[in-house]
Formats: C-alpha cells, sequence, structure tokens
C-alpha cells in the first residue's frame, strides 16, 4: 500500500485544537523528563497528521512489524529530544 495514500490532511475545521507543545514549554527538571516529553511530542504529531483515531488504529499494523518504521520513529523522538535537550543546556559543562 502507498505510504501517502494512508495520511489525511486534517481540515482546520473539523481539525481539534491540540497542544503540540505541553504546558508551552521545553524546560523539564531532569534529562528523564525531557526525555518523555520528547514521546509525548512525537505522539502529539502523529495525532495531529492523521486525527481519526481509527484509522491510526487500523494502519499501525502497517508499521508496527516494520523494523524500519520502528527505527524512524526513533528518529523522530530522537530529533524532538535534542531540541528539548539544546534547550535545557543538558550539555553544559560542569
Amino acid at each position: 500500500m502507498n505510504n501517502a495514500a494512508m495520511i489525511s490532511t486534517p481540515s482546520p475545521m473539523t481539525q481539534p485544537e491540540l497542544t503540540l507543545v505541553p504546558n508551552n514549554s521545553l524546560f523539564t527538571a531532569t534529562p528523564e523528563e525531557g526525555r518523555q516529553l520528547a514521546v509525548k511530542m512525537a505522539r502529539l504529531t502523529v495525532k495531529l497528521t492523521q486525527p481519526d483515531e481509527e484509522r491510526r488504529k487500523q494502519i499501525r499494523a502497517n508499521y508496527d512489524n516494520d523494523a524500519m518504521m520502528l527505527i524512524a520513529v526513533s528518529q523522530v523522538v530522537a530529533m524532538e529530544f535534542a531540541t528539548i535537550a539544546a534547550a535545557n543546556n543538558y550539555w553544559r559543562e560542569s
């Protein structure tokens, strides 16, 4: 199945407003909280891209057993975490 055909574009008229950055902040108390925030932000992006919960459940089977798609998910979370880590200055010198 063509992956492009699986993605629906949310209509601004029907899309419920999502908060893509919870609490409107990237600041976290610990790197672990930052990592959890990164995962949550990645999940919210998927929800925004495919707002229909039933459709998300249907297409989940397409990536559940696809190693390359699971690696891609990890890359998205890593990018989100890098952004959060930079905002929190996690790599500062002690």
